[in-house]
């Protein structure tokens, strides 16, 4: 109305009449130019279908931090199911603490019982988005749009011969042959992850004015992370289900027989599991209180078929064949030797300006340059 017409009511004026009206008007937390107060308040997580490599589809799983658009996890994968969304999370969780709530969709492993069971083992609100209405999701979605623009556009994937080896979904372009050649999901996360760190998290917001990884040291000038206990974040992630006791003392999980303890014999009980190691110790609780362990006593499978495929997508990594200019490449040798460059002596961060005369030194304090390097190399 404002360009076509010159003028337009306020947005308050409008909902009003809306709720007149009885019109909906949805969600206010997520619509319209909501963002989250403080780093943590809220992450938002989606999936992103990206390139072939070795002739399958990879699948990228992203969490956003809502405040600074810090990009807490982002990880490929082979499948988008949630064994795969699982792997992304869990190492955020552990190196950037707990979030306040978590956004996502309602895709297949978003809805998954296992990301309902993390999130209330560790106190974090989940929230999905309501089917075929986004909103709330945008900057997520303005995330993906740069993936694709800056980082899909420079991989080539190995024996890349077909537009849509190389196209990734939701896109009308084909990147060109030259740039990165990618023949592993290894090799992706890891250029994935350099250009996250170098390029994106040091890249100016149009929106916030600030850098993404600024933005989040900022929000925790007086304000510290929720960390938990390794242990606790390790526990989140096992699976559980519900069975009740046979006659026998014996539940069955995965086509596998456990005994249990036979005071349980007709209760209902939770298994707590690996979903991994299905021969590993499996926790037992009645009615919220620990009942001991479930013992294998006929086994059929070791791994959950939910976590079979994972299991089997093990990469060994492969030998890189360029062409042109190698731009994440650079990008991660860069990275690379950020995180890997050599401490700073302490006698180069020294003020070399002489004290005042007047000035005598602390006790145990050294004077001069030397005599600091000195006792730097003594420690």
């Amino acid at each position: 109305m404002a360009d076509t017409l010159g003028d337009a009511p306020s947005e308050s004026t409008l909902l009003r009449h809306f709720r007149t009206l009885d019109i909906p008007t949805g969600t206010r937390e997520v619509f319209g130019r909501f963002e989250a107060d403080y780093p943590n308040e809220l992450w938002v997580g989606d999936g992103l279908h990206g390139p072939r490599i070795g002739g399958r589809k990879t699948y990228l799983f992203a969490f956003l931090d809502d405040h600074s658009r810090l990009i807490v996890t982002g990880r490929w994968a082979f499948a988008e199911d949630s064994v795969r969304l699982s792997a992304a999370l869990r190492p955020a969780l552990q190196s950037r603490g707990i979030p306040g709530t978590v956004y996502v969709d309602n895709g297949s492993a978003f809805a998954d019982e296992s990301l309902a069971r993390t999130c209330a083992r560790l106190g974090i609100r989940l929230t999905h988005s309501k089917p075929y209405r986004p909103q709330g999701r945008g900057k997520i979605e303005r995330f993906f749009n740069t993936v694709t623009s800056q980082f899909l556009t420079e991989i080539t994937p190995t024996g890349a011969n077909k537009t849509d080896d190389i196209t990734p979904a939701g896109t009308g372009s084909t990147p060109s042959l030259s740039g990165t050649t990618v023949s592993s999901i290894d090799e992706l996360n890891a250029l994935f992850m350099s250009w996250v760190e170098v390029v994106y998290h040091q890249s100016i917001h149009s929106t916030t004015g600030q850098t993404p990884i600024d933005r989040w040291t900022a929000g925790w000038t007086h304000r510290q992370p929720d960390r938990r206990h390794p242990d606790v974040i390790v526990e989140a992630f096992r699976w559980s289900a519900t069975r009740t006791v046979t006659k026998s003392a014996t539940v069955s999980l995965q086509s596998n027989t456990y005994q249990v303890d036979p005071l349980l014999v007709g209760q209902r009980i939770e298994l707590t599991y690996d979903p991994f190691d299905l021969t590993g110790p499996i926790a037992v609780q009645a009615v919220g209180v620990p009942a001991g362990e479930a013992v294998l006593s006929e086994i059929r499978r070791h791994v959950h078929h939910k976590a079979a495929r994972a299991a089997a997508d093990a990469d060994t990594g492969a030998v890189n064949v360029t062409s042109g200019i190698d731009y994440l490449r650079m990008v991660e040798t860069r990275h690379k030797d950020t995180i890997t460059a050599a401490p700073i002596h302490y006698h180069h961060a020294i003020d070399n300006t002489e004290p005042a005369a007047d000035t005598a030194p602390a006790v145990g304090q050294a004077t001069t340059t030397d005599e600091l390097a000195t006792k730097e190399e003594n420690r």
